[in-house]
């Protein structure tokens, strides 16, 4: 009989996570982000981490107490990040990566975004590089091979592979089978499919196997290796789940 998929908690979950090791965490800004993962792999306390995502932290409206990458950093988890977004979104905002940079305390890798998702989905594929014009000329090309191909430069990008994903998921089967919600499709399928170990947080009760109709399932579950169940949040706490959003934008619009 195989092993459940379905952990009781989110320590649980991640409670094997070897220092070293290499994470990727989905989510665009704030959509999709997997706020309880970070959450326990802060309290977890692995070191020397490489951290994969699409920024350091979430956009302008999180909470700055809302678990994100800076919990990581804030513990000296976090030997480098990988990511599309070192700057804040506005002038005015300080992040915590940045005050770690400047110290000399954390590494970065700047990748453009549309290379960073092509990166790890060439890791899922088995493709161990390609060539793409994107950072050409610039900086982040500098003592790096390029080629010509009718005409133009391309830049050779490596694939990158995780030892685990960190991913948010709107409904799950006990299989591990996915659909997200809207935006939710971001960086979590590839980086899915980029991982040795997907662990995923399931917004609604996860199902039965065969629950979900095949022509809905947004990630299939041999991608996926271990899933928990979000509790729902205590009053007032960020971010609501899916249901409770939409009622409230309703309310206010009806006003």
């Amino acid at each position: 009989m195989s092993k459940s998929k379905i952990y009781p908690s989110f320590a649980d979950a991640v409670a094997d996570i070897p220092d070293g090791s290499t994470i990727g965490f989905g989510g665009f800004a704030v959509v999709g982000m997997p706020i309880n993962l970070y959450e326990a792999l802060s309290k977890q306390g692995a070191k020397g981490l490489t951290c994969v995502s699409n920024g350091t932290r979430g956009g302008s409206t999180m909470p700055s107490d809302a678990p994100t990458m800076e919990w990581l950093i804030r513990n000296d988890q976090v030997k480098k990040v990988i990511c599309s977004f070192t700057a804040p979104t506005r002038a005015s905002q300080k992040l915590v990566f940045s005050e770690y940079y400047e110290k000399g305390l954390i590494d970065a890798e700047l990748v453009p975004q549309g290379t960073l998702a092509e990166r790890m989905r060439a890791a899922g594929a088995g493709i161990p590089a390609f060539y793409t014009p994107a950072a050409v000329g610039t900086e982040l090309a500098e003592g790096r091979e390029t080629r010509v191909f009718n005409g133009r430069e391309y830049l050779l990008e490596e694939a990158l592979p995780l030892d685990y994903a960190f991913i948010r998921a709107y409904q799950a089967d006990a299989f591990g089978n996915l659909r997200f919600r809207r935006s939710q499709r971001n960086f979590n399928p590839l980086m899915a499919m980029a991982a040795r170990v997907t662990i995923v947080e399931v917004e609604e009760d996860i199902l039965p196997v065969g629950a979900i109709d095949p022509d809905d399932v947004h990630l299939p579950g041999i991608f996926v290796h271990r899933m928990v169940k979000i509790p729902p949040p205590p009053e007032g706490w960020w971010p609501q789940r899916p249901a409770e959003i939409a009622k409230l934008e309703a309310d206010r619009n009806a006003r």
